[in-house]
């Protein structure tokens, strides 16, 4: 018959698409053990077989009506990639997905834009799920990035611009939920490395999405990560130094955590290190879930050196100057409390950047003339008015373009 001698792949993506429901949940067990199977034998799937299955499973989701019954299928289907053995494998299947929402995306009508939206955050959720059963292995990350940018972001990428927005939305918020307790801010900058990698200059609408999604939502978010990384602090001070030298790396602390040194005399000098807008901030019962780390030094740095390509037009670098100058503050206030902490003190960012972050306070304090206060001495409260000339050695040449920002507005 014309169906035996039809792929098996073409046969379950059609029993996947059925108009009946049972049809379409006996070929989604199916295509798991099929999966498995295939993926056993020499070859595994080609990139055009992933393809057909593709459009059998957004078509399977296509068909679902209820809301409970369309997060369970989403869920299934984006579990899928963890039936495929190899790393390689799991990252083509996610980029057979891609490529299928990019080529379906003008069909979806208004109604069943939800389902697929959150069928698209479920495949990013896994996705970084697989980047962490390979202990964010460094090739695995890189393939993943490599995919975002070729797929997404590049100009020749023909990608949907709705399809585009819902995805910078939703990224840094899935890869905080899969990896905020043990990805450091070395990796997570590495993460958001094809943001600013793209080779000529996105278009203005998907520049300001990454803008907004992507470089405004780390520096919002960055009270919450400081209160994290403090609380972390204080864990480790106050574990016993000869049990965490040499043990695993401290994660970022949960409920349970404590405030630096807990209740002691020094938590109102700790309180002293954050400026009022903070503390406002961190005050508020708002959750608003995991936030990943970053070193706001390291992401002002790549986003002035942005700004200052000759390539980039102007009003994407008032842009960059317009979040570069949200990050001054942080970076000059003495916000961070690596200074009041012993060196040995280690958290699960990089000692480099806690290092590189005391040697620019230190800076900034020489530079106005201060002299270094005695150890346990309390800070000075902060200057309202941010010195640009302590961030000087660490910007170079693009600062001296970011100041006449500043100063002219």
């Amino acid at each position: 018959s014309m169906a035996s001698s039809q792929q098996p792949e073409v046969q379950l993506a059609q029993r996947l698409a059925s108009n009946e429901k049972p049809v379409r949940t006996r070929a989604l067990r199916k295509l798991k053990k099929y999966i498995s199977a295939r993926e056993g034998a020499a070859g595994g799937f080609s990139a055009e077989e992933l393809l057909k299955l593709w459009k059998g499973l957004f078509y399977c989701l296509w068909m679902q009506d209820k809301p409970l019954l369309q997060e369970e299928l989403s869920s299934q289907i984006s579990n899928l990639v963890h039936s495929f053995p190899h790393t390689d494998k799991q990252l083509l299947f996610f980029q057979s997905f891609l490529q299928t929402m990019k080529r379906e995306w003008t069909g979806i009508d208004r109604l069943r834009m939800d389902k697929f939206f959150q069928l698209i955050r479920f495949m990013f959720r896994q996705t970084f799920e697989v980047l962490k059963r390979n202990s964010w292995d460094s090739r695995a990350v890189t393939g993943f990035l490599e995919l975002l940018g070729s797929q997404l972001l590049q100009s020749d990428s023909e990608t949907p611009a709705g399809l585009q927005l819902h995805i910078l939305e939703l990224y840094l918020t899935e890869l905080a939920a899969v990896g905020s307790a043990e990805l450091t801010a070395e990796q997570n900058l590495t993460f958001i490395d094809p943001f600013f990698l793209t080779a000529e200059p996105p278009e203005p609408m998907l520049f300001s999405a990454i803008c907004r999604s992507i470089f405004s939502t780390i520096i919002d978010q960055a009270p919450f990560a400081l209160e994290d990384l403090m609380r972390e602090v204080g864990q480790a001070e106050e574990s016993d130094p000869e049990d965490s030298e040499g043990g695993p790396k401290t994660q970022r602390g949960g409920d349970q955590g404590k405030l630096v040194n807990g209740k002691d005399s020094s938590e109102e000098e700790e309180e002293d290190l954050l400026p009022l807008d903070l503390e406002s901030q961190l005050s508020g019962d708002e959750d608003i879930g995991p936030v990943l780390q970053f070193d706001y030094a390291a992401v002002a740095d790549r986003l002035l050196a942005l700004a200052g390509r000759g390539s980039t037009p102007g009003q994407n670098r008032r842009k960059l100057y317009r979040i570069v100058k949200g990050l001054t503050p942080l970076l000059c206030s003495g916000v961070f409390p690596q200074d009041e902490y012993p060196e040995e003190v280690s958290t699960d960012e990089d000692d480099d950047m806690f290092g590189s972050r005391k040697r620019m306070k230190r800076a900034a304090r020489l530079g106005r003339g201060e002299e270094e206060p005695a150890a346990g001495q309390k800070k000075a409260s902060k200057s309202e008015n941010v010195d640009f000339r302590s961030l000087c050695c660490h910007y170079g040449m693009h600062l001296a373009a970011f100041c006449i920002y500043c100063v002219k507005s």
